[in-house]
């Protein structure tokens, strides 16, 4: 069984990445190519795997007592493009610290 900063990283990267794969592909095929089913699928992947990770954030603030801001400050970064990579470095930080 995965420790919940753990699930909530790993989690948050693949997030990340279906962020990026519905701006960066679905979206130019969308509008570029007139392929709407594209933002459809990549959407609904995105939506399914944001919840998870909110779900997962949760289970994190249950488990470790986290501090609201701290949750707050991976929520923030898992609202922009890049933001899930760039918070990773620190949430690896606090898995060895939780």
């Amino acid at each position: 069984m995965l420790k919940p900063v753990r699930l909530l990283r790993i989690i948050g990267l693949i997030e990340g990445i279906s962020f990026l794969a519905l701006l960066g592909i679905a979206m130019p095929l969308k509008y570029g190519f007139g392929l709407s089913a594209a933002v459809s699928v990549a959407g609904w992947i995105h939506g399914g795997l944001f919840l998870g990770l909110c779900f997962a954030l949760l289970n994190v603030l249950l488990a470790t007592q986290w501090p609201i801001l701290r949750a707050a400050t991976v929520f923030l970064a898992a609202l922009l493009p890049f933001g899930p990579f760039l918070i990773d470095r620190r949430m690896r930080n606090w898995e060895v610290e939780s």
